[in-house]
């Protein structure tokens, strides 16, 4: 195989995004689109620029039924993403999976052994975990330059009402002031998934700067419905705290119907016995170092980016901060050389399950869960669950 044959599935803004990324991108070629409102299909074809015999389908199983398929860019947002990616996995499928990995736990565990016994390639489209100073900071943990890590922190704060109503024929989006007006307009995933379960974005990055996976979580939430828009089911805030296994304790929070700055969504800080680094908390600040050994009396400010100093020129303006190139090309080398991404199976669903249960743990009174490890051992064989899962 020198080229991967990639569906597209979900064609909102996101997944033309990504189609248009994947068409200009060397080893793949677009050769079918899928969405469930059949009024997207003219927007994405118009952003291809070879649209000819790129077929179109309002059914999912008709992509995993086609044989001229190798793999599926699943850019859906929905409950059952999790679900729709063991499907295609199943279907003999490679996948490459829009975030979160899953919504439940039971989701996460049917990934793994369909990856598992199908020897497809699974990857997490995550893009901030390729980001320069994510790189930066991971040298610095692996170096021991901070010690032992005690405290990491993070949270994604993205102020999102536009797009909590959509109208299932048109794609049409609503915000809530709008969405009065629109009656046949309907939630979106927004207003049906809790806020938590969107941390991957935040322990994809954290967790490969510690190499470390979470093993214990707990979490509390604002009330339902949102103070700041009592039309939207959610809340407004949930905070979840967890401990990993190399010991170190994560405090990690997620909104998006709370008013925010808009682009500032991410803030992420790691503190060791011997240093910390800080992300900028503003457009107009900079992210910061402190060294126990290094004469410095206070956080000093450092030039860290999301770009990277040593991106290829292709990487350039790809998106987010330059990091989606790094999803494509990883992809590619996995599906075409067979090349480990790094960040396989199992690290993907260990960003998705503590958000699960920190949700959960929410719904049953901020009890303490315990996170099952995702890889193969005495507890299981590969392609089985363990007992009980």
């Amino acid at each position: 195989m020198d080229e991967i044959r990639i569906a597209v599935v979900g064609l909102g803004s996101r997944g033309v995004g990504w189609m248009r990324r994947l068409a200009g991108t060397p080893g793949y070629r677009v050769v079918a689109l899928c969405d469930r409102i059949a009024a997207l299909e003219a927007g994405a074809r118009a952003a291809l620029d070879a649209a000819d015999g790129v077929g179109f389908t309002t059914r999912y199983e008709d992509v995993l039924a086609d044989g001229a398929v190798d793999a599926v860019a699943l850019t859906v947002r929905c409950e059952e993403q999790g679900a729709l990616a063991a499907q295609a996995l199943e279907a003999g499928k490679h996948v490459c999976a829009e975030v979160p990995a899953a919504h439940t736990l039971e989701d996460c565990w049917r990934i793994v052994t369909a990856a598992e016994r199908s020897g497809r390639a699974y990857f997490l489209a995550e893009q901030t975990r390729y980001w320069g100073f994510v790189q930066a900071w991971r040298d610095l943990v692996a170096q021991g330059r901070l010690g032992q890590i005690t405290l990491v922190e993070g949270q994604y704060f993205h102020y999102y009402v536009e797009k909590q109503h959509q109208d299932p024929v048109s794609g049409a989006f609503y915000g809530p002031d709008a969405a009065a007006l629109h009656p046949e307009a309907l939630p979106t995933w927004l207003q049906s998934m809790p806020p938590i379960h969107y941390l991957p974005h935040e322990l994809s990055p954290l967790l490969y700067v510690l190499d470390d996976r979470v093993t214990e979580v707990t979490a509390m939430s604002t009330r339902a419905p949102s103070y700041a828009h009592p039309e939207l089911t959610q809340p407004d805030m949930q905070v979840a705290l967890m401990k990993t296994e190399k010991d170190a304790i994560l405090r990690l929070a997620t909104s998006f119907a709370q008013p925010h700055p808009h682009q500032n969504y991410h803030w992420y800080q790691v503190l060791g016995t011997a240093g910390r680094v800080e992300w900028r908390r503003t457009g107009r600040d900079l992210p910061k170092l402190w060294l126990a050994d290094g004469q410095m009396h206070d956080l000093a400010e450092v030039d860290w980016r999301t770009q990277r100093t040593d991106a290829p020129p292709e990487a350039r303006g790809s998106g987010h901060g330059d990091a989606d190139h790094y999803v494509a090309a990883a992809f590619r080398a996995a599906v075409l050389e067979g090349r480990p991404s790094g960040f396989d199976v199992y690290r993907a669903v260990e960003t998705a399950a503590p958000a699960i249960l920190a949700a959960d743990s929410i719904a049953r009174g901020t009890r303490l869960m315990t996170v099952p490890d995702f890889r193969p051992g005495p507890h299981r064989r590969p392609g089985e669950r363990p007992a009980g899962a």
